[in-house]
């Protein structure tokens, strides 16, 4: 008869293997650019390529810093994000607690029309938000880059989810204690919805920090370039240096891989502490 603690350990054994096998596979991506990142040029040129470089350089990484201002345009898209994200969590919070605590006329045509928001594609509106950016007078400037991503149908459907499970007595307690509602959601409800937050600001930060056309669109200098914009500078029609390439765009997507590998446990939070109650 088998031992039933040696078939518990073998199925462990082999649901550890298959989740192994799948991570890699679907971080395999990452793991031969970095190799291919610390080849040369000349090993890069040769076939068959190798996934282990003879002897592994650093000088992509050197040309990357040298050629193009790469660490002037992260922080140009790290402002971006920062401005970004702040104005959506406080934006979102307060129409989602509205949306939840209070009454007022035309409140579901309202929602409805948030929602309907969410199924319209972004590049639907690209045009008219360029023309209104231009006419602003906001060409070339963060205040261009970010205004139209300071709010989002998405942010406040998730603030409202949360919003919509707070028990009905922690409002009632407040109220009693003297508590106004701007007190309530800033001292009570926004610290209660912190997974919720959290993964707000992963989701918002990736897709801004990956953005690509709206910065090339209204930026046409340098100094205002974002990231993903100053890595296609390295794309040249003359020579194609792979090397330098792949250097920068490991470069350029280590602060979005870091966002969501630190905080993948608060977006699973806050995916499914927003989808319990509708």
């Amino acid at each position: 008869m088998i031992n039933p603690r040696i078939v518990k350990n073998t199925k462990n054994i082999a649901s550890y293997s298959v989740k192994l096998l799948i991570g890699l596979a679907f971080i395999s991506p990452l793991i031969i650019g970095l190799m291919f990142s610390i080849h040369t040029e000349t090993e890069l040129s040769q076939l068959p390529l190798r996934l282990f470089p003879k002897v592994p350089t650093l000088e992509n990484y050197a040309k990357v810093f040298t050629v193009v201002p790469i660490l002037h345009y992260l922080k140009n898209s790290l402002i971006v994000c920062g401005v970004a994200i702040v104005s959506q969590i406080i934006l979102a919070s307060l129409a989602a607690y509205g949306f939840v605590f209070f009454d007022f006329p035309l409140k579901n045509l309202l929602w409805t029309t948030i929602l309907a928001t969410m199924m319209i594609p972004g590049e639907v509106v690209i045009i008219t938000n360029y023309v209104t950016i231009q006419n602003m007078g906001l060409i070339n400037s963060y205040s261009g880059l970010f205004i139209t991503s300071l709010i989002s149908g998405t942010s406040i459907f998730l603030m409202r989810q949360y919003y919509k499970q707070l028990p009905k007595d922690f409002k009632e307690a407040a109220t009693l204690d003297g508590c106004g509602d701007i007190g309530f959601l800033f001292k009570i409800a926004m610290p209660l919805s912190i997974p919720t937050v959290s993964a707000l600001a992963i989701y918002q930060f990736v897709r801004i920090y990956n953005a690509y056309f709206w910065p090339l669109l209204v930026t046409n200098k340098d100094v205002w370039r974002t990231v993903q914009v100053g890595v296609s500078y390295l794309v040249t029609g003359d020579v194609e240096e792979y090397g330098k390439v792949i250097a920068a765009a490991m470069v350029a997507m280590t602060p979005a891989v870091v966002a969501f590998i630190f905080g993948q446990d608060y977006i699973i939070k806050g995916m499914v502490s927003g989808g319990v109650k509708g």
